[in-house]
């Protein structure tokens, strides 16, 4: 099942994208720490969607996606600062960016409509 979920996969997909990441500011840049926050709360976003799958209540549930929300808005933050530093290519960025605001409104339209379900 979770295997089909898009959210799911599209944040596994930017988990793996943000390691990779990672990868190139530490070894190529010696950047260690703007890197290693992107990695955490990159990494973060798909950990807590995973973790909602299991929720054992309807605000667990949202809990858990809200915090990927927060992580999502936070990991967007890091990524403009390492464009703007230089530390990575406008195109490289954008890309990410783009990546990282599709999951930014596949999880607000989740908890968004979690809400309203829970409210009825």
């Amino acid at each position: 099942m979770k295997d089909s979920n898009p959210v799911v996969q599209k944040s596994k997909a930017f988990a793996i994208r943000i390691i990779r990441l990672y990868q190139h500011l530490t070894v190529e840049k010696k950047e260690f720490i703007l890197s290693k926050q992107v990695l955490r709360s990159g990494t973060s976003i798909g950990a807590n969607i995973r973790e909602s799958i299991r929720a054992q209540s309807t605000a667990d549930f949202l809990a858990k996606m809200q915090i990927s929300l927060k992580e999502a808005d936070e990991t967007q933050y890091w990524l403009e600062l390492l464009r703007e530093t230089d530390y990575i290519s406008g195109k490289a960025a954008d890309s990410l960016i783009a990546d990282c605001e599709e999951i930014i409104r596949l999880v607000a339209a989740i908890v968004k409509t979690s809400k309203e379900n829970q409210q009825q």
